[in-house]
């Protein structure tokens, strides 16, 4: 069937896939099966739905843009159960929406504007989710994959790779949406680690010590988290104050925030 027209709205960050090779390759990548609970976020006029709740069965379609609802249903008239959910995926209860379905896999082109919080909002629920697969900007899915030491790591990626592994599947040139965007996109698969391979921390405060450590990039440790660290803190962890925050690894934030939770209870 035809793809349904609808104009993209600048207001909803809306880029919408046409290139059928790519949208082949994204649905090859996230590879659903039959009974699968998808939840594919912001669907737009249905190029992913439709493949993919085929092959499904059943989709849950989270849209913010009630104007493109009535054309997605018809679109996806007799291709399995669709569920439209008229709302801002930021404001979705996802393990509500587990409770009543099973285990999640989550997919989407995102909209650049709201993808960093909307992963953050998703690790809230990282439990009940199976696997995600995003479409991103490249730059973005650059921070969520990289090691310490490289330019693009950062908070982002810190933060990402203690609920989930995250990995680059591949490229998508801006020609294969409408209107194309002035960057490059990238398709992101992000497992979610269990319960079990996340060492407890809290995370609140990682996230703050993490934070200080980047807002000051080009500074040393010693410098950029003087407000939780000193000389003896340091040496008690064993790490260089001279070092940058970019040298750290996930695991040294977590050992420096188990640090300071520690000091605090003492």
């Amino acid at each position: 069937m035809k793809p349904i027209h609808h104009q993209a709205r600048k207001r909803f960050g809306q880029n919408f896939l046409h290139d059928p090779t790519v949208i082949s390759r994204i649905v090859a990548t996230i590879h659903p099966q039959a009974g699968d609970n998808m939840v594919e976020i912001g669907p737009g006029p249905g190029a992913l739905t439709q493949p993919v709740l085929q092959r499904a069965g059943r989709l849950t379609a989270i849209e913010l843009d009630r104007d493109v609802i009535p054309k997605l249903k018809m679109f996806c008239l007799g291709d399995g159960e669709l569920t439209i959910i008229e709302a801002d995926a930021l404001k979705v209860d996802f393990a509500a929406l587990a409770a009543t379905t099973g285990s999640l896999r989550v997919i989407g082109n995102l909209p650049y504007n709201i993808s960093t919080p909307l992963l953050f909002h998703l690790f809230d629920a990282v439990d009940v989710i199976q696997d995600m697969h995003f479409m991103l900007q490249k730059e973005v899915v650059e921070r969520l994959v990289a090691a310490p030491g490289s330019k693009s790591y950062g908070r982002l990626s810190i933060m990402a790779q203690y609920f989930a592994t995250p990995e680059l599947m591949f490229i998508v040139k801006p020609g294969a949406f409408n209107p194309p965007p002035k960057v490059d996109s990238a398709i992101v698969r992000l497992t979610p680690k269990t319960a079990a391979q996340r060492v407890p921390v809290d995370l609140d405060l990682m996230s703050k010590v993490v934070t200080s450590a980047f807002s000051l990039r080009r500074k040393t440790l010693r410098n950029s988290l003087k407000s939780y660290l000193d000389a003896d803190d340091f040496a008690v962890l064993g790490i260089d104050a001279k070092a940058r925050a970019e040298n750290l690894s996930p695991e040294d934030f977590i050992r420096i925030t188990h640090h300071l939770e520690q000091r605090q209870a003492d």
